[in-house]
């Protein structure tokens, strides 16, 4: 896990709010996210990530659950998540205060 894999994986909206999603549900079915794009797109972003380090992916029968390392990020990152979540937080909310 490097800075420049967990900035550049975090880079994209739609890992963004990939990763705010697990940071509030633990471990989801890959294919229970709806991101308004297609599946082909939604693996690759599921790969960016687990290539960074930020997320696991385990397989159970035909499904692949994905979780968010936070532990690991925040012992080698510390506070950038959080710091990452809360912008994401305030940009979701903008929208809606206007």
């Amino acid at each position: 896990m490097t800075l420049a894999a967990v900035m550049a994986a975090l880079s994209d909206p739609a890992r963004v709010q990939i990763v705010r999603t697990l940071a509030s549900e633990q471990e989801r079915t890959c294919g229970a996210f709806d991101l308004g794009i297609s599946k082909a797109t939604r693996s690759h972003h599921f790969k960016v990530l687990r290539e960074a380090g930020l997320t696991h992916t385990r397989s159970e029968g035909t499904h692949r659950y994905v979780s968010l390392r936070r532990e690991d990020a925040d012992a080698r990152f510390p506070g950038l998540l959080d710091a990452v979540l809360t912008a994401a937080e305030r940009e979701a909310a903008a929208p809606a205060l206007a």
